[in-house]
Protein backbone atom coordinates (compact mmCIF):
# COMPACT_ATOMS: atom_id res chain seq x y z
CA UNK A 1 0.00 0.00 0.00
CA UNK A 2 1.30 3.30 -0.83
CA UNK A 3 2.78 5.86 1.66
CA UNK A 4 0.50 8.23 0.17
CA UNK A 5 -2.88 6.46 0.56
CA UNK A 6 -1.83 5.99 3.80
CA UNK A 7 -1.06 9.53 4.69
CA UNK A 8 -4.08 10.30 2.90
CA UNK A 9 -6.58 8.48 5.26
CA UNK A 10 -4.22 9.81 8.69
CA UNK A 11 -4.99 13.61 7.87
CA UNK A 12 -8.55 13.40 7.28
CA UNK A 13 -10.16 15.36 10.05
CA UNK A 14 -12.20 12.15 11.60
CA UNK A 15 -9.30 10.27 11.83
CA UNK A 16 -8.52 12.63 14.93
CA UNK A 17 -11.88 12.03 16.51
CA UNK A 18 -11.99 10.46 19.56
CA UNK A 19 -15.72 9.67 20.19
CA UNK A 20 -16.12 5.99 22.20
CA UNK A 21 -17.20 3.23 19.68
CA UNK A 22 -20.91 2.21 19.23
CA UNK A 23 -20.80 -0.39 21.26
CA UNK A 24 -19.15 0.96 24.18
CA UNK A 25 -22.47 3.94 23.95
CA UNK A 26 -25.02 1.37 23.58
CA UNK A 27 -23.65 -0.86 26.22
CA UNK A 28 -23.55 2.02 28.34
CA UNK A 29 -27.74 2.57 27.74
CA UNK A 30 -28.09 -0.97 28.62
CA UNK A 31 -26.94 -0.60 31.58
CA UNK A 32 -29.27 2.54 32.32
CA UNK A 33 -32.12 0.19 31.19
CA UNK A 34 -30.36 -2.65 33.41
CA UNK A 35 -30.39 0.62 36.79
CA UNK A 36 -34.45 0.98 36.13
CA UNK A 37 -35.20 -2.28 35.35
CA UNK A 38 -33.23 -5.31 36.82
CA UNK A 39 -35.31 -8.22 35.17
CA UNK A 40 -34.19 -6.49 31.39
CA UNK A 41 -30.98 -8.30 32.71
CA UNK A 42 -31.16 -10.33 36.17
CA UNK A 43 -28.67 -8.08 37.88
CA UNK A 44 -29.39 -8.07 41.62
CA UNK A 45 -28.84 -4.96 43.36
CA UNK A 46 -28.04 -5.63 46.96
CA UNK A 47 -28.51 -2.64 48.58
CA UNK A 48 -29.76 1.08 47.86
CA UNK A 49 -26.25 1.77 48.55
CA UNK A 50 -25.28 -0.49 46.03
CA UNK A 51 -28.13 1.04 43.41
CA UNK A 52 -26.37 4.63 43.75
CA UNK A 53 -22.95 3.47 43.65
CA UNK A 54 -23.86 2.34 40.09
CA UNK A 55 -25.61 5.37 39.20
CA UNK A 56 -22.45 7.01 40.01
CA UNK A 57 -20.62 4.69 37.52
CA UNK A 58 -23.22 4.97 35.31
CA UNK A 59 -22.65 9.12 35.05
CA UNK A 60 -19.11 9.04 35.20
CA UNK A 61 -19.37 7.47 32.06
CA UNK A 62 -22.00 9.66 30.66
CA UNK A 63 -19.69 12.10 31.11
CA UNK A 64 -16.47 10.12 30.13
CA UNK A 65 -18.34 9.72 26.82
CA UNK A 66 -19.92 13.09 25.92
CA UNK A 67 -16.77 14.41 27.24
CA UNK A 68 -15.21 12.84 23.79
CA UNK A 69 -18.06 13.48 21.68
CA UNK A 70 -18.67 17.05 21.90
CA UNK A 71 -17.72 20.27 21.76
CA UNK A 72 -18.71 21.04 25.28
CA UNK A 73 -16.41 22.33 27.94
CA UNK A 74 -15.26 20.02 30.56
CA UNK A 75 -17.90 21.78 33.11
CA UNK A 76 -20.38 21.87 30.78
CA UNK A 77 -20.21 17.90 30.86
CA UNK A 78 -20.32 17.08 33.83
CA UNK A 79 -23.08 19.04 34.14
CA UNK A 80 -25.27 17.56 31.52
CA UNK A 81 -24.55 14.33 32.84
CA UNK A 82 -25.81 15.12 36.17
CA UNK A 83 -28.81 16.76 34.10
CA UNK A 84 -29.37 14.06 32.13
CA UNK A 85 -29.61 11.41 35.75
CA UNK A 86 -31.76 14.24 37.60
CA UNK A 87 -34.52 13.63 35.04
CA UNK A 88 -33.93 9.60 35.38
CA UNK A 89 -37.35 9.48 37.57
CA UNK A 90 -39.34 11.42 35.03
CA UNK A 91 -37.91 8.66 32.69
CA UNK A 92 -38.60 5.91 34.67
CA UNK A 93 -41.89 7.11 35.10
CA UNK A 94 -42.78 7.49 31.23
CA UNK A 95 -40.97 4.22 30.30
CA UNK A 96 -43.45 2.64 33.23
CA UNK A 97 -46.36 4.22 31.10
CA UNK A 98 -44.92 2.50 28.02
CA UNK A 99 -45.03 -0.81 29.87
CA UNK A 100 -48.28 -0.93 30.81
CA UNK A 101 -49.57 0.16 27.03
CA UNK A 102 -48.14 -3.08 25.92
CA UNK A 103 -49.05 -5.47 28.95
CA UNK A 104 -52.76 -4.18 28.71
CA UNK A 105 -53.06 -3.94 24.94
CA UNK A 106 -50.99 -7.61 23.65
CA UNK A 107 -53.54 -10.31 25.13
CA UNK A 108 -50.37 -12.22 24.19
CA UNK A 109 -48.61 -10.48 27.28
CA UNK A 110 -48.94 -12.83 30.84
CA UNK A 111 -46.82 -10.03 32.39
CA UNK A 112 -44.94 -6.64 33.13
CA UNK A 113 -41.68 -8.74 33.59
CA UNK A 114 -42.08 -10.42 30.29
CA UNK A 115 -42.90 -6.97 28.46
CA UNK A 116 -39.56 -5.68 30.27
CA UNK A 117 -37.47 -8.82 29.39
CA UNK A 118 -38.83 -10.38 25.82
CA UNK A 119 -40.26 -7.31 23.81
CA UNK A 120 -38.54 -5.80 21.05
CA UNK A 121 -40.27 -3.01 21.01
CA UNK A 122 -40.04 -2.13 24.60
CA UNK A 123 -36.46 -2.20 23.82
CA UNK A 124 -36.25 0.07 21.24
CA UNK A 125 -38.56 2.42 23.07
CA UNK A 126 -36.51 2.53 26.29
CA UNK A 127 -33.49 3.02 23.28
CA UNK A 128 -35.40 5.99 21.62
CA UNK A 129 -36.51 7.84 25.45
CA UNK A 130 -32.82 7.82 26.59
CA UNK A 131 -31.99 9.14 23.29
CA UNK A 132 -34.52 12.06 23.39
CA UNK A 133 -33.34 12.59 26.66
CA UNK A 134 -29.88 13.61 25.49
CA UNK A 135 -30.72 14.82 22.45
CA UNK A 136 -32.93 17.72 24.35
CA UNK A 137 -29.83 18.13 26.15
CA UNK A 138 -27.90 19.16 23.23
CA UNK A 139 -25.59 16.61 23.13
CA UNK A 140 -24.59 15.57 19.07
CA UNK A 141 -24.35 11.74 17.68
CA UNK A 142 -24.74 9.69 20.74
CA UNK A 143 -28.44 9.83 20.62
CA UNK A 144 -28.62 8.47 16.78
CA UNK A 145 -26.09 6.32 17.66
CA UNK A 146 -28.45 4.41 20.63
CA UNK A 147 -31.65 4.47 18.22
CA UNK A 148 -29.39 2.87 15.56
CA UNK A 149 -28.80 0.28 17.96
CA UNK A 150 -32.17 -0.21 18.70
CA UNK A 151 -32.86 -0.24 14.91
CA UNK A 152 -30.19 -2.98 14.09
CA UNK A 153 -31.72 -4.76 17.29
CA UNK A 154 -35.10 -4.50 17.02
CA UNK A 155 -36.20 -3.65 12.88
CA UNK A 156 -37.91 -0.24 14.77
CA UNK A 157 -36.37 3.04 13.85
CA UNK A 158 -37.28 6.22 15.50
CA UNK A 159 -35.35 9.33 15.35
CA UNK A 160 -34.34 10.33 18.53
CA UNK A 161 -35.88 14.13 17.89
CA UNK A 162 -39.40 12.88 17.20
CA UNK A 163 -41.88 13.37 19.91
CA UNK A 164 -43.65 10.88 21.54
CA UNK A 165 -46.44 10.67 23.98
CA UNK A 166 -46.88 8.69 27.22
CA UNK A 167 -48.64 4.99 27.12
CA UNK A 168 -46.84 4.33 23.45
CA UNK A 169 -47.38 0.85 22.19
CA UNK A 170 -45.35 -0.74 19.55
CA UNK A 171 -46.47 -4.67 18.44
CA UNK A 172 -44.08 -7.09 16.74
CA UNK A 173 -42.44 -3.91 15.52
CA UNK A 174 -40.22 -4.88 12.61
CA UNK A 175 -40.15 -2.29 10.12
CA UNK A 176 -41.24 0.68 11.95
CA UNK A 177 -40.10 3.83 10.24
CA UNK A 178 -40.99 7.16 12.65
CA UNK A 179 -38.88 10.58 11.21
CA UNK A 180 -37.20 13.48 12.77
CA UNK A 181 -39.67 15.49 13.25
CA UNK A 182 -42.83 13.57 13.56
CA UNK A 183 -44.94 13.96 16.48
CA UNK A 184 -47.30 11.51 18.29
CA UNK A 185 -49.52 11.71 21.29
CA UNK A 186 -50.44 9.71 23.74
CA UNK A 187 -51.82 5.98 23.97
CA UNK A 188 -50.99 5.55 20.23
CA UNK A 189 -50.42 2.26 19.07
CA UNK A 190 -48.48 0.79 15.99
CA UNK A 191 -48.14 -2.35 14.33
CA UNK A 192 -45.10 -3.91 11.98
CA UNK A 193 -44.37 -2.02 8.98
CA UNK A 194 -45.64 1.56 9.98
CA UNK A 195 -43.78 3.94 8.17
CA UNK A 196 -44.61 8.15 9.38
CA UNK A 197 -42.09 9.86 6.86
CA UNK A 198 -41.68 12.36 4.14
CA UNK A 199 -43.45 13.20 1.19
CA UNK A 200 -39.72 14.61 -0.04
CA UNK A 201 -36.72 13.76 1.40
CA UNK A 202 -34.61 16.75 -0.47
CA UNK A 203 -31.71 18.18 1.72
CA UNK A 204 -33.03 21.66 1.72
CA UNK A 205 -35.81 20.46 3.93
CA UNK A 206 -33.28 20.04 6.47
CA UNK A 207 -34.88 21.55 9.90
CA UNK A 208 -38.80 21.74 8.21
CA UNK A 209 -41.83 19.56 9.72
CA UNK A 210 -41.62 17.02 7.19
CA UNK A 211 -43.34 14.02 9.12
CA UNK A 212 -47.24 13.58 10.38
CA UNK A 213 -48.57 14.43 13.42
CA UNK A 214 -50.48 11.71 14.71
CA UNK A 215 -53.05 11.97 17.64
CA UNK A 216 -54.17 10.65 21.34
CA UNK A 217 -55.41 6.93 21.06
CA UNK A 218 -54.71 6.22 17.10
CA UNK A 219 -54.14 2.69 15.85
CA UNK A 220 -52.19 2.24 12.81
CA UNK A 221 -52.19 -1.36 11.37
CA UNK A 222 -49.37 -2.93 9.82
CA UNK A 223 -47.85 -2.17 6.07
CA UNK A 224 -49.34 1.70 6.60
CA UNK A 225 -47.61 4.52 5.72
CA UNK A 226 -48.48 8.45 6.41
CA UNK A 227 -46.11 10.74 4.78
CA UNK A 228 -46.08 14.61 5.30
CA UNK A 229 -45.83 17.65 7.73
CA UNK A 230 -48.68 18.72 7.62
CA UNK A 231 -50.41 15.53 7.39
CA UNK A 232 -52.28 14.95 10.88
CA UNK A 233 -54.18 11.98 12.00
CA UNK A 234 -56.85 13.37 14.36
CA UNK A 235 -57.40 11.59 17.61
CA UNK A 236 -59.19 8.01 18.14
CA UNK A 237 -58.90 7.26 14.53
CA UNK A 238 -57.93 3.82 13.38
CA UNK A 239 -55.38 3.73 10.22
CA UNK A 240 -56.07 0.09 8.36
CA UNK A 241 -53.19 -2.00 7.15
CA UNK A 242 -51.80 -1.05 3.82
CA UNK A 243 -53.06 2.50 3.65
CA UNK A 244 -51.26 5.22 2.31
CA UNK A 245 -52.40 8.66 3.48
CA UNK A 246 -50.76 11.94 2.63
CA UNK A 247 -53.74 13.95 3.53
CA UNK A 248 -54.99 14.72 7.26
CA UNK A 249 -58.04 12.96 8.57
CA UNK A 250 -60.70 14.51 11.34
CA UNK A 251 -60.61 12.88 14.69
CA UNK A 252 -62.74 9.29 14.80
CA UNK A 253 -61.84 8.44 11.48
CA UNK A 254 -61.81 4.95 10.01
CA UNK A 255 -58.77 5.09 7.05
CA UNK A 256 -58.70 1.66 5.13
CA UNK A 257 -58.86 -0.02 1.66
CA UNK A 258 -60.59 -2.57 0.22
CA UNK A 259 -58.09 -4.61 -2.03
CA UNK A 260 -59.80 -7.61 -4.85
CA UNK A 261 -58.96 -10.86 -3.65
CA UNK A 262 -59.68 -14.07 -5.99
CA UNK A 263 -59.62 -17.48 -4.65
CA UNK A 264 -59.42 -20.20 -7.11
CA UNK A 265 -59.50 -23.91 -5.49
CA UNK A 266 -56.92 -25.81 -7.18
CA UNK A 267 -58.75 -28.89 -7.47
CA UNK A 268 -61.58 -27.40 -9.45
CA UNK A 269 -61.64 -28.16 -12.42
CA UNK A 270 -61.49 -25.01 -14.77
Amino acid sequence: MEDQFLNYLFDKPNRKVSIPSNEIISEWAKKVVHFLFPESSGKIFASAEELKKYAIELEHDLFGIISKSCELQHTDCKETSMRFFDQLPELYRILNTDITAIYEGDPAAVSRFEVVRSYPGFYAICFYRIAHLLFNLGIPIIPRILTEHAHSRTGVDIHPAAIIGEYFYIDHGTGIVIGETAVIGQYVKLYQGVTLGALSVRKVLAGVKRHPTVGDRVVIYSGATILGGETVIGHDSIIGGNVWLTESIEPFSTAYHSPIINIRNTKQTS
